[in-house]
């Protein structure tokens, strides 16, 4: 058995790993460009196939750079109310009046709702949780 490197790598994994910071070192991405060249990284790694540890780690660590990245400058907003229940509705396959008399929601507020004219009310909320089986937090999102 191949000796551990203080990381718990195989030597051969750890040469990966290095091998991989050679090409593209991990660093803080500063700019959009950075980040293209970053996620073309990740691509080369992902079309390896199977990955050894040292590849993982890797990848595991240029990932979170993206993320951390993206998050800063490219955030992506929440849902509407009205594109989130048209999601949990058409995933579901339920029609308007099929989640009025399941849920006992009006069907005029699911209209409402899904017209973009009035958010959710916390009343909603708990009982759309409830019937799409999600957590309230995906639903309050704009709360």
């Amino acid at each position: 058995m191949a000796p551990k490197t203080k990381f718990g790598l195989k030597r051969k994994d750890r040469d990966s790993y290095l091998e991989l910071v050679l090409v593209f070192p991990l660093a803080s991405i500063k700019s959009d460009e950075h980040l293209t060249e970053a996620q073309k990284a990740m691509d080369r790694v992902l079309a390896k196939g199977e990955l050894d540890d040292g590849e993982e780690m890797y990848l595991n660590a240029l990932s979170d750079l993206v993320a951390t990245y993206e998050d800063a400058h490219h955030a992506i907003e929440p849902a509407s109310d009205a594109d989130m229940l048209r999601h949990l509705m058409e995933a579901k396959g339920v029609t308007q009046a099929q989640l009025g008399k399941e849920t006992g929601l009006a069907k005029s507020s699911i209209s409402e709702v899904l017209a973009g004219k009035k958010p959710f009310s916390r009343r909603m909320i708990r009982k759309l949780a409830d019937y799409f089986k999600v957590d309230v937090s995906v639903l309050a999102a704009n709360v």
